[in-house]
């Protein structure tokens, strides 16, 4: 995963300053056995956190945005519990730290965990029987955490909640404005017609408005949360957006980085009926409509979600 110098490029209009700076100060007085280690801004930054690598072991998470500190709280009490549940790696939490030196939300630092990002896989790449492993891999994933025991009163923790667990009809107003959104951007490139046409049908399929068992779910499964060593899954990051609910919302991850041989193979290996395959798919579809937030401040994320879009009509039997 690439290093970038300094400052973690602003994504929102609230956006906390955080610069290199601000971290070394924040370790130094956090953790002074480490003040001395070097101190590197990851390329790969996300929306929610800033990252910056420690030294070689240790990587340091920053929220981005007020009230981020309740996600790196969850982190640190769900991850332990989940974790050895789970057949990849997880980020181990080193510490949590509270707000100092100005700057006002919770962080921590966890374990670096070495790989690569799968490869985002367009409509046009060659099939890569490979790609069967990742397929099989993110399958024993997904039902880890279905089969993972939600406690009492977890369902009803509000920190344990996202709209991601939720029906997919209450997407339909959100889908529907953002579809009109991305209208507006003189160089998005897949055909929003068929898109639309894709979503109304979705809104009609069996389960759309129905609320189900809750169940584990990560709620970000995309390539910059996944770490591959030959070729193989093994790791997932980021589970700010960990929470209990529907977990069709993980299946979205089929149409991002499986051509269509493994990502049939995916669906067998989870299991999934016709209606919620077609339910995924629909996410994956609502998912990357969102891409107008990040349109000239995300290129990485851009491209992803788009191609994500280009799967769905290709999979849909629509041109792209």
């Amino acid at each position: 995963m690439g290093l970038s110098p300094g400052v973690a490029r602003a994504l929102h209009s609230d956006e906390i300053p955080i610069d290199a700076e601000l971290v070394r100060g924040l370790v130094g007085r956090a953790m002074p056995d480490h003040a001395g280690s070097p101190v590197r801004r990851l390329a790969s930054s996300g929306s929610t956190n800033a990252l910056f690598r420690l030294g070689e072991e240790l990587l340091v998470r920053l929220p981005r945005q007020s009230g981020g500190s309740a996600t790196i709280s969850k982190e640190a009490t769900w991850l332990p519990v989940l974790g050895p549940l789970l057949p990849v790696s997880v980020p181990e939490v080193v510490a949590v730290f509270e707000p100092d030196r100005d700057y006002p939300e919770r962080w921590s630092v966890v374990r670096w965990i070495d790989g690569a990002h799968p490869e985002v896989v367009d409509p046009d790449t060659s099939v890569d029987p490979r790609r069967e492993d990742l397929a099989k891999n993110l399958a024993t994933v997904l039902d880890a955490l279905r089969q993972a025991e939600v406690p009492t009163g977890a369902a009803n923790n509000p920190h344990l909640q996202s709209y991601r667990g939720e029906p997919l009809a209450t997407m339909d107003q959100a889908t529907r404005r953002n579809i009109e959104r991305c209208r507006s951007l003189a160089d998005f490139d897949f055909d929003l017609a068929a898109a639309e046409q894709i979503w109304a049908e979705a809104m009609k399929l069996p389960g759309a408005a129905d609320r189900t068992t809750p169940r584990w779910y990560h709620g970000d499964l995309a390539a910059e949360n996944l770490l591959v060593r030959a070729g193989a899954l093994g790791a997932v990051l980021d589970f700010g957006g960990l929470s209990v609910g529907d977990p069709t919302v993980d299946l979205v991850v089929a149409w991002e980085v499986l051509d269509p041989p493994a990502r049939e193979l995916f669906r067998r290996q989870v299991g999934v009926d016709d209606a919620t395959w077609l339910r995924g798919r629909a996410w994956a579809l609502s998912i990357t409509l969102m891409i107008w937030y990040y349109w000239t401040t995300m290129p990485d994320r851009r491209a992803s979600r788009m191609t994500v879009g280009r799967n769905v009509l290709a999979d849909a039997g629509c041109s792209v």
